[in-house]
């Protein structure tokens, strides 16, 4: 089977996969393919290698690669950002024009210059049919307006979150998954919808992807945690769990004789409990 390249057009944009021909490319190329928006240059962010199961879509397969970029293409790159700026300057003057209550978040040219699409947010439906074609009036190429949500404003902008570190959406996840607050209370977290959302507002990222650390399916001897509050037997008497550590495997048991010990969960045995 032809080998297949993962191709990214934002930092922590979605990978898309493309054939990379008869050309000889590396990670860390920047490559000319074909997009659904057009023409784009993309940075080869997996090198070549067998196609694995979720890389093709049988429906749509993978493009080939048209050429590797040049140093002219990167300066094409960079002075299309210098006018997404003025464009985006531009847009909010209309806005405020016509008064319509959306707020301007984005702005991106396609790399050949073909589309120019301006996300924004809004609380409702927002009829910008007058601001399209005062756009496409001063620019002269295609005009698209993306209304998106919160969790897209925060990826798109970046920022910091209350861990102290840049946004995983806007540093390197490359898709939204569903997080509940299921997975908060698996990870004997508060509640508190302020301390488990994330500055856009909706529940933390890393509630997901760090969830899987608290899954014992995950580990190759299933051994199941004891519940939080549960009377258990040690080597050294029963007590109480009063905390777990679910990435050590490991709970705090506070002894009858008011000692308290860490012990992992192969050494504590939950009294009344079926599957230990």
């Amino acid at each position: 089977m032809e080998n297949v390249i993962g191709v990214r057009f934002k930092r922590a944009g979605k990978i898309i996969y493309y054939y990379p021909g008869e050309l000889e490319i590396a990670e860390g190329d920047g490559v000319i393919v074909e997009t659904e928006r057009g023409i784009e240059l993309g940075m080869v962010v997996i090198g070549p290698r067998e196609p694995r199961e979720g890389d093709i879509s049988e429906e749509e397969p993978p493009k080939v690669v048209q050429r590797k970029a040049t140093e002219a293409d990167f300066a094409k790159l960079e002075e299309n950002k210098r006018k997404e700026k003025e464009a985006f300057a531009i847009c909010e003057e209309k806005i405020a024009f016509h008064n319509l209550a959306m707020k301007l978040v984005n702005v991106e040219y396609t790399f050949d210059v073909n589309k120019i699409v301006f996300y924004f947010t809004a609380d409702g439906r927002i009829d910008f049919r007058e601001l399209v074609k005062d756009l496409a009036a001063i620019f002269r190429t295609r005009i698209e307006l993306r209304q998106i949500g919160v969790r897209d404003e925060a990826k798109l902008l970046g920022g910091i979150g209350c861990c102290g570190r840049p946004l995983c959406c806007n540093s390197f996840l490359g898709d939204f998954e569903p997080v509940s607050i299921r997975m908060a209370k698996e990870q004997n977290l508060s509640l508190n919808p302020t301390k488990i959302s994330g500055i856009c507002g909706r529940l933390m990222c890393c509630l997901k992807y760090e969830n899987n650390c608290y899954e014992c399916k995950g580990h190759k001897k299933k051994v199941l945690p004891p519940n939080q509050g549960a009377r258990v037997i040690t080597a050294e008497g029963e007590g109480k769990v009063i905390n777990l550590n679910m990435q050590r495997r490991s709970a705090t048991v506070l002894l009858d004789n008011k000692r308290t010990m860490v012990l992992s969960w192969e050494d504590v045995i939950e009294k009344g409990r079926d599957d230990v």
